[in-house]
This record gives structure tokens, C-alpha cells and sequence, in this order.
């Protein structure tokens, strides 16, 4: 008689996710992964902004605060990122997380009352140093750790900003005890206890059937400053449909319809699209290549999002453009290389969907019943983060 062999099981643990709240692309990564960690855990979301909005219909979800971008006018229009403006609206949040005070006292009495025992966090500083106070192990997962942890060749004209994104993201998030990076393009890892994946996919987009019914398909991450009067008069000229996401409003004209966000509605859109032309978030990059939809990368005034859209011109799967100086004739340069494009995203071979989770079921099992590090005193992390 064959010897029975039973599953290992691993008692549950109550994890704090945290998650970034600027943009759709964190949340959209983290529901990847959340299902499946669900099945063995107790997790409770902690997110803010479009994360906490995205995520808390699914999931346990406690709002918090969230950093992010401010934006300006650039040449008249209302375009640019302002970094006057964004340190300014920053510096009170950051100063609470730097000397352990009003949000930051919230989360971590928050921990103790869900009796946390382990954070993950994609991207979130409140919830890595609230478990590092508590003395929780943490794992750090998400994309722009690809700036800290990893080796990268970059362009000349983005080094001098990838270093300083660098140190402020380490000081920021400090050093979780194990990191896990996803990223479109190849990115060497610089120590044992990180590990980089492709990209990771919400089910509906790997499971999605690509076709193509010849619409350009458009996403822009903060369109109502963004969809500006040149870009509606760039699209205008083209000999196709185009569908766009994220304008603020809805309705037809000419050619260019506008549609509400919706997530099934725009993996749909996104599957059956010609090509994408967006602003140049990872996850977005990753499920549009995942696809095998060339790319016209827009990027914003953020390193990450600069980096994001060169790799794609450099993995030659699409081109980048100005946002703020678009034109037709660049969508048409771009649209006459999609047979190019095509062939080059032909050759990118896909990550196995159960990658991630796999990987942090067995990283949530190596930190069982460890501790982290100890932190700063609360005066040295606030000179580390203002400096």
C-alpha cells in the first residue's frame, strides 16, 4: 500500500498589507496575490487614496494616508508635476512618520489591535515602520524597488535622478527583512534577500484572449489634468478609433469616445486594443505587454515613470512621447512600427501566474516568529527622511 502523503499546513497568520495609494497600478498588483494569500492568512489591507477606493469593496480594508504627486501648470497648461508643491503638501505627513506621531501612532495602535504578526507592504511607508516599531518582520514587494535593490544601467540623463529616488526610497521604507521585486525588464538583483519576478497579473488579464478590433486604446493616470486640448487634437487625426480611460468625463466625438473607469470594461478594451498609448505606470507597461500590445509610453515628470517609458524603447516593444508635446505624427511614427513592435513582444516569455504568492507563502513561513531590525530614534529617522 503506497504511503499517503498530506498537505503541510502552516497555522495563519494576521498580516497588514499596506498599500500605496497614488494611482490604480499598486492596488491592481496586489489583487494578484491577495486571494491566494487569503486562503492560508488573516490579511487586512491598510491603503489610501485610489487604493483604498479600488480595494475596499474586496477586501478588509482601513484607510491611512497616502503620499503623492502635486500638480501644477506647465506652459500654460495644466500638465506639470510641481515639486514646490508636492513637498509642500508632503512634509506634514512626512514629519508625523519621522517622529512617530499622529498617523503614525494611528497605524501602529491599529497593528496592535488586529494583533499583527507580520507587514507586507507594496510601496507603503506607514505600515513597514509601524511593524519595524513593533518589531514585525516585513516584506517589501512591489516595482520601484527595482530602484534600490537592484543593478541597472541607466541613460545618462536619468542617473543623477535614479540615485537620489534611490536613497529617498530607502529612507522612506527602510530595509524589510525580505524583498521581492516585479518589474518588465531585467533588473540583477544586488543581495541574497531579494528576489525579482516579471510582471504580475490580475487573473482577468491572465486569463484575457487577445484580438485585435483596431482601436487605440488610451489611459491616462490623472486625465482630468492631463487630457489636455493638444492631445484630444492628436488623436483626432488618426484614421482609427480610440478608446480612453481615465479623461474625467464620457461621451463621443468624432472618432476618440471616453469611457468610465471600469475594471472589467478596460481589461476588455485593453485585450481587443490595436495598441496602448499611456502614461508610463508599471503595472499598466506589464499587462499591456503581457498582451502583446505595443506601447506608446507618456510619461509624467517622475524617475520611475521616465525609466519605465525608456525600457520600453530600449526592449524596442514601443516608443515614448512628450505629454506635454504630443502630436499626431507621433502617434502615426508609432503606430506604423506595430508589426515591429509585435514581433519583439513575440519573443518576451510569460511569468508563471502563481510566481508571486508562491513566493511570499514561503517567505511569510521563513519569518515566522522572528523579529525586525530595531529602528531609528525617532529624531534620526526624521533628519533621514528631510535631508
Amino acid at each position: 500500500m503506497a504511503p499517503s502523503h498530506k498537505a503541510i499546513t502552516v497555522p495563519a497568520m494576521k498580516i497588514a498589507y499596506g498599500v500605496m495609494g497614488y494611482g490604480r497600478g499598486h492596488a491592481s498588483r496586489v489583487t494578484a496575490v491577495l486571494p491566494a494569500l487569503m486562503r492560508d492568512h488573516e490579511v487586512t489591507v491598510f491603503a489610501g487614496g485610489e487604493a483604498y477606493d479600488f480595494l475596499a469593496t474586496r477586501f478588509p480594508t482601513v484607510r491611512i494616508p497616502t503620499l503623492g504627486y502635486v500638480y501644477g501648470r506647465h506652459d500654460g497648461r495644466q500638465l506639470g508635476y510641481s515639486l514646490l508643491a508636492t513637498l509642500r503638501n508632503n512634509i506634514p505627513l512626512l514629519t508625523e512618520l519621522a517622529t512617530e506621531t499622529g498617523s503614525f501612532r494611528y497605524v501602529v495602535e491599529a497593528f496592535r489591535r488586529l494583533q499583527i504578526e507580520l507587514v507586507i507592504s507594496d510601496s507603503e511607508a506607514w505600515t513597514l515602520r509601524a511593524g519595524q516599531r513593533l518589531g514585525l518582520p516585513r516584506i517589501g514587494f512591489d516595482h520601484i524597488g527595482v530602484l534600490a535593490w537592484c543593478r541597472q544601467q541607466l541613460p545618462p540623463e536619468l542617473w543623477l535622478a535614479g540615485q537620489r529616488d534611490a536613497l529617498a526610497y530607502r529612507a522612506l521604507m527602510g530595509v524589510p527583512e525580505r524583498l521581492l521585486v516585479s518589474s518588465f525588464y531585467p533588473a540583477p538583483p544586488k543581495s541574497a534577500n531579494t528576489r525579482v519576478i516579471g510582471p504580475v497579473l490580475r487573473e482577468s488579464v491572465q486569463y484575457a484572449q487577445p484580438q485585435d478590433h483596431g482601436h487605440l486604446l488610451v489611459y491616462l493616470n490623472r486625465g482630468t489634468r492631463q487630457y489636455q486640448p493638444h492631445i484630444h487634437a492628436a488623436l483626432r487625426t488618426l484614421n482609427r478609433p480610440v478608446i480612453i480611460y481615465g479623461a474625467g468625463h464620457t461621451g463621443t466625438e468624432g472618432n476618440v469616445e471616453f469611457r468610465p473607469i471600469d475594471g472589467t470594461a478596460f481589461v476588455r478594451d485593453l485585450s481587443q486594443c490595436h495598441a496602448v498609448m499611456a502614461t508610463s505606470g508599471n503595472q499598466l507597461i506589464s499587462e499591456a505587454l503581457h498582451l502583446g500590445k505595443p506601447i506608446l509610453a507618456l510619461p509624467e515628470d517622475a524617475f520611475e515613470q521616465q525609466l519605465n517609458a525608456w525600457m520600453v524603447e530600449r526592449m524596442d516593444v514601443g516608443a515614448r512621447a512628450g505629454l506635454t508635446s504630443l502630436k499626431g505624427d507621433d502617434i502615426q511614427r508609432f503606430l506604423d512600427l506595430h508589426g515591429h513592435y509585435c514581433a519583439n513582444l513575440a519573443s518576451i516569455p510569460p511569468e508563471p501566474p502563481d510566481t508571486a504568492a508562491e513566493i511570499l507563502r514561503g517567505y511569510i513561513r521563513e519569518l515566522r516568529g522572528t523579529r525586525s531590525r530595531p529602528p531609528l530614534k525617532p529624531i534620526g529617522r526624521l533628519a533621514r527622511l528631510l535631508v
